[in-house]
């Protein structure tokens, strides 16, 4: 026994250290080069933000200063900003200028709030004078945001909306009645941030004389609390946080006039629970854009209103049997012709672009086939030209394509296989490609309009070597057939000096929820980590279950009101065909899964008859009642519903089958995944005689990161792995 447990420790020593060799040609990967000194980390190209003559872009240069460069040649020109040059700031996060770029408004000092909000402070500077000033000087704000005419900002503090003059120097407040985890103006409550995806929760007009905004009466909303540790008596952190088949909040949309200083209320139809996951203008000031969607998101309308006399039509209308996939900002898309939108639907079975003219009433598509695009880049009003991703080419690729606003000319810009993003300017004469497969980080390349390569911009041959130099080997994509008579797709990292003759654990990495995608031919964030289990000898496996996307709509709704249970099968069988491979050892197969992965992780060692020998679930849910509204019913209906839906595969009702080494992981102030999933879920393995190791982090959320915390983390999760697998 103390011969292991010296031999165990030893290896994990010898894991942490750095600069140690497996051969003369080949170095040896450790956490400290992955989480320490990030020897792995790709740069990118930061803060692009294309100029209004087209000819030029301007990056973010780490938060010290905006640097201008042409786009003919990618050249830097200037400096439009440093903060050498003052005294107030020592960095920022983030900047945007004013319509006529008169005025830059910089966020800094930021103090996160959920995943998207946070409070900060902001600068105005203005380009022609050189004078910075911040933005106001009674307390932090939130979602600053410049007026279209340039003469203005809005803001947000404490649950209420203001307005800065930004050549007079001083502040309005048009909302009174914001409180505190009771009314919010301006800005998303907690479930409409994190599922539908924005925090901004007010709009101006295109011709800045009014603000459209969102108000959340939250008073009835069930509190979640947290408690955070650090001083002598822990503190105690309450939001609210509606759970599935609870209260939401009561949301309303005004808009206020600056004119007459009056502030006017909306009356949206419809069924008496209802979702508002955008508001936008239309190009006509004076007609706003409220996309609505029932509580069970099967339903969605397009309204545009009159905001003179509150009249409304709709404007678009689609129905589903299942869901209307999650809201985005590129759902709908204004043309120039105040008449038409371009719009994403899964009409026909696939997600494709609609060109709508809301007139008259009329759809057409604007892509078509059996295939998913993926998103919209941009369109050139002027030319009638629309740029999209796409995975026309793979499921597991995604492609930059043009095509025209009436489906002709569709063109292929991207060529070489991997998966590509792409930054155009504003004139759509240029545009900044990044490109990266599985096996080769980012690179990022200025083309103009022609596509012909202008310059390179970032290659990351640095991270390249070290790839070479630290033997990364290939990341494989491969296809696994189950029962069900569909092949899901996958990829393999096999050991630098494999031998099939061989046999080599398995370690499986799963996410598979719903509208997800891992299995995808581009750089991973986990491939340092996943080359160096490679290196100790293990074979790292991914496979994209039914739910996930890049498949069409039949493939990704297959597993609606039964979360878990299709997912659990397809992994179980994809582990087990791998595991009959004859270069994999079937007795040790270990499975990894950060949140809905997690869940994933703690079915398959319950639901998964002993298959796996080992699992690492970090920050899970173990029983769906226990998540919120928006994304659990838009896939499962409400808990009064669909009872058996939520009971037949939360994990917590199965603790007792759980066979195999467990590591529990969660963040103890965990806002969206609460720790309470895996409390309870203890309470269930304790009851059920169960052992399993378990590590929690104080004040930690979701993401489970700051100081040390992701370095302890990977070493806990990593020696696991070695002692177990």
């Amino acid at each position: 026994m103390k011969s292991s447990r010296f031999c165990f420790f030893l290896i994990i020593i010898l894991l942490i250290s750095s600069g140690q060799q497996v051969s003369a040609q080949q170095k040896k990967i450790t956490l400290d080069h992955i989480y320490r000194s990030y020897s792995f980390s790709p740069k990118s190209v930061r803060g692009i933000n294309s100029m209004n003559d087209g000819k030029h872009y301007t990056v973010n240069n780490r938060g010290t200063s905006i640097d201008r460069h042409r786009y003919s040649d990618g050249k830097k020109t200037g400096t439009v900003f440093s903060v050498e040059d003052f005294d107030a700031l020592t960095s920022f996060r983030s900047y945007e200028f004013s319509p006529d770029e008169a005025f830059i408004l910089l966020t800094t000092n930021v103090e996160p709030i959920y995943r998207r909000s946070y409070l900060a402070d902001y600068y105005i500077y203005n380009t022609t004078s050189g004078e910075l000033r911040p933005l106001s000087s009674n307390g932090k704000q939130q979602l600053a945001s410049l007026s279209p005419d340039n003469s203005k900002v809005a803001f947000v503090r404490d649950n209420n909306i203001f307005i800065a003059d930004v050549k007079e120097d001083t502040e309005k407040q048009i909302t009174f009645d914001g409180k505190k985890n009771e009314v919010i103006n301006g800005s998303p409550d907690w479930v409409y941030e994190e599922e539908f995806g924005f925090a901004d929760g007010f709009k101006w007009s295109p011709d800045g004389k009014r603000i459209a905004f969102y108000r959340f009466d939250e008073t009835d909303v069930k509190e979640f609390f947290m408690s955070t540790y650090g001083s002598l008596y822990p503190e105690e952190y309450r939001f609210k946080y509606p759970k599935a088949g609870e209260r939401n909040s009561d949301v309303t949309v005004h808009v206020y006039d600056l004119a007459s200083g009056e502030t006017e209320m909306l009356d949206i139809p419809g069924e008496e629970a209802f979702y508002i996951p955008r508001i936008k203008w239309t190009n006509d000031p004076e007609q706003l854009s409220i996309i609505w969607l029932n509580r069970l998101q099967n339903h969605v309308r397009v309204l545009h209103f009159d905001v003179t006399n509150g009249s409304h039509v709709t404007a678009y209308e689609e129905k589903n049997d299942k869901y209307i996939s999650e809201a985005t900002d590129d759902m709908v898309t204004y043309l120039d012709d105040n008449a038409s939108f371009l719009l994403i639907s899964e009409r026909d079975g696939y997600f494709h672009l609609y060109h709508h003219n809301f007139i008259h009433g009329v759809t057409r598509p604007v892509t078509a086939g059996q295939y998913d695009i993926h998103s919209l880049v941009g369109v050139n009003k002027k030319k009638g030209i629309v740029y999209y991703m796409s995975y026309e080419t793979s499921p597991t690729e995604i492609h930059l394509y043009s095509v025209g606003l009436d489906g002709s000319g569709k063109k292929k810009i991207s060529e070489a296989p991997g998966s590509y993003t792409a930054n155009f300017s504003s004139t759509f004469d240029y545009y900044i490609l990044s490109h990266s497969d599985a096996n080769t980080p980012a690179v990022y390349k200025l083309f103009n309009k022609k596509g012909k390569m202008i310059r390179v911009l970032e290659d990351n041959k640095d991270l390249q070597k070290a790839t070479e130099e630290y033997g990364f080997a290939d990341v494989e994509f491969m296809k696994v057939p189950t029962e069900s008579g569909q092949e899901l797709n996958g990829y393999m990292i096999k050991p630098a000096d494999f031998d099939p003759s061989k046999e080599y654990p398995l370690f499986v990495y799963v996410y598979g929820g719903p509208e997800s995608q891992n299995v995808v031919d581009r750089w991973n964030r986990n491939a340092a980590w996943f080359q160096m289990l490679v290196q100790e000898g293990y074979v790292v496996a991914c496979v994209d279950n039914r739910g996930t996307n890049g498949r069409g709509e039949s493939f990704r709704k297959s597993t609606y009101m039964q979360m878990g249970k299709l997912e659990t099968i397809d992994q179980v069988e994809a582990a087990t065909y791998l595991g009959d491979l004859a270069y994999i050892d079937k007795d040790r197969i270990g499975i990894f899964g950060w949140s809905y992965g997690g869940f994933m992780t703690s079915l398959c060692l319950t639901k998964g008859n002993g298959l796996f020998k080992m699992g690492i679930a970090v920050a899970p849910v173990t029983n769906w009642r226990y998540y919120d509204t928006i994304y659990t019913e838009r896939f499962m209906r409400t808990p009064q519903e669909n009872p058996g839906g939520y009971d037949d595969n939360s994990p917590i009702n199965f603790a007792d089958q759980l066979q195999g080494k467990l590591l529990l992981v969660h963040g103890m102030s965990d806002d969206n995944v609460h720790f309470q999933n895996s409390v309870d879920f203890v309470t269930a393995l304790v009851e059920a005689d169960k052992q399993f190791d378990m590590v929690f982090y104080p004040n930690k959320n979701h993401g489970i990161y700051g100081g040390n915390t992701t370095y302890h983390l990977y070493t806990k999760m990593t020696a696991f792995i070695l002692e177990h697998l």
